[in-house]
């Protein structure tokens, strides 16, 4: 009892320094819901990223255990984080809460056609790459997807993939071969051969449903607003906790998001929210623009994800002494997808300046130099991009070139000149990329490697500006 008065005395010591520090109980409250949202926009946009892609889904009719494709080289119309226009997308989303495990089967490659692609759990961690540069080697298979907690054992027969979420997507890209309308439509007849079904069928599967947006708009570029809570509620009322997340449970609970409990803040927590997630938007494009690093010497080039996030792209972003929360956030700011072994099959490099370190400004004329005998198995490209939405640039034609675009002109030493601006020039238009005065505008480049390109710094061409 004799400590009491002691006590007393030093909770009256902190609620005066409260005081004297100049914040309102009102001014405390928003400035923790702003910190805490913006940590919370940082680690779940993963899991929003996939639900905008799930909602332009839903929009075109479709649904869970159903695959989105394009059935034809798409236009801007497709309005997805850095799509690659030159091969033909199949996008399967599953949701195994009702329905159990789910098989994807992934067809043999061969003569007919082949699929690069990975399968992913909501939070875009790899499952496991498919197809020739995946665990199937091309030889075809059944892909197991089980549900979090499942304790019955798997039959024979199927390569067995266990999830921690119950929903799940895949990026399948079916490798077009050769050049031209022919050779789009067998990738695509390829790509439909792909099934998707419940494991309680596997006697008599249903047919797998496909819906095919090509030449409609799907927009699932992420929005910086309201919205982007409200997709983050809707994953987190509906997934499992992961005990890596707990984390955030009173985070989030101070946002206004708890399991069974609904997100409906009132006005002065929306506006709080809402200057969170643009702060966080701004934080996520500092980082895009500072975080990679040049794959050449002396380019503004570079493999668009840290090498933190590569060392543990295999691993569902943990080691046993990180998990590449921030590394995570700016990858998914620009792109989707996690591919689990990175430079097996696609590599990438990006860039949004120019040799001289400027950004790159649609209002203005460049020529990119491919060099002769690029070391790639299937197709090197090149694609251009909004800078402020990493999507297609609206109303533009012909958003990329290929080495297998028609017409294509090669120089006589084999090198490839691509060109980009609002202005064709003249005779070069068959190299021409299209962009729009007024904005800024990004090069991915895309390539398939000979072998795997992650462990060393020669890359994959060395392209130059």
């Amino acid at each position: 009892m004799q400590h009491s008065p002691i006590f007393l005395a030093l909770a009256l010591s902190i609620s005066t320094a409260d005081t004297a520090a100049g914040f309102t109980t009102d001014e405390l409250r928003n400035r923790t819901i702003e910190r805490r949202a913006v940590e919370a926009v940082n680690w779940g946009i993963p899991v929003v990223n996939f639900d905008r892609m799930l909602q332009a889904f839903k929009e075109k009719g479709g649904d869970f255990n159903q695959i989105v494709y394009w059935g034809g080289l798409f236009d801007w119309r497709n309005q997805t984080l850095t799509p690659n226009p030159d091969t033909i997308y199949f996008k399967p989303f599953w949701d195994t809460k009702m329905a159990g495990p789910i098989v994807i089967e992934i067809p043999p490659a061969g003569e007919d056609g082949s699929i690069t692609g990975t399968l992913m759990d909501v939070w875009q961690a790899a499952l496991e790459d498919v197809g020739p540069a995946g665990v199937d080697q091309g030889k075809g298979g059944k892909y197991l997807i089980l549900p979090p907690d499942y304790k019955e054992k798997p039959p024979e027969g199927f390569i067995v993939l266990p999830s921690s979420t119950y929903e799940g997507f895949g990026l399948l890209r079916s490798v077009i071969n050769g050049s031209g309308p022919d050779a789009a439509r067998r990738a695509v007849d390829y790509g439909l051969k792909v099934k998707l079904y419940p494991l309680a069928q596997e006697a008599s599967p249903s047919k797998t449903k496909f819906i095919d947006v090509l030449g409609q708009m799907f927009d699932s570029t992420i929005r910086y607003d309201l919205s982007f809570f409200q997709s983050l509620n809707r994953v987190v009322q509906y997934e499992p906790w992961l005990s890596r997340d707990k984390v955030m449970v009173d985070m989030l609970k101070t946002i206004g998001i708890e399991k069974g409990k609904p997100f409906n803040p009132d006005e002065s927590a929306r506006k709080v929210l809402e200057s969170a997630v643009d702060e966080a938007h701004a934080w996520f494009d500092f980082r895009y623009e500072t975080t990679f690093a040049p794959y050449f010497k002396d380019t503004h080039w570079a493999v668009p994800a840290s090498p933190e996030l590569m060392e543990v792209s295999d691993s569902f972003y943990e080691s046993p002494d990180s998990y590449a929360i921030d590394a995570r956030g700016v990858t998914d700011y620009w792109a989707f997808s996690t591919v689990k072994h990175l430079g097996a099959g696609q590599f990438y490099l990006m860039s949004t300046k120019d040799k001289h370190g400027a950004p790159l400004d649609g209002g203005k004329a460049y020529k990119l130099t491919i060099p002769a005998n690029v070391p790639v198995t299937q197709y090197w490209s090149a694609v251009v991009y909004d800078r402020a939405t990493h999507a297609l640039i609206r109303d533009v034609a012909s958003p990329s070139k290929s080495s297998q675009t028609p017409g294509l002109q090669v120089n006589e030493d084999g090198t490839v000149d691509l060109y980009f601006g609002p202005d064709a020039p003249s005779g070069k238009e068959s190299n021409w990329t299209p962009t729009k005065a007024g904005g800024r505008f990004e090069v991915l480049s895309a390539s398939t490697a000979r072998k795997s390109l992650s462990s060393t710094r020669r890359g994959p061409f060395p392209i130059s500006w």
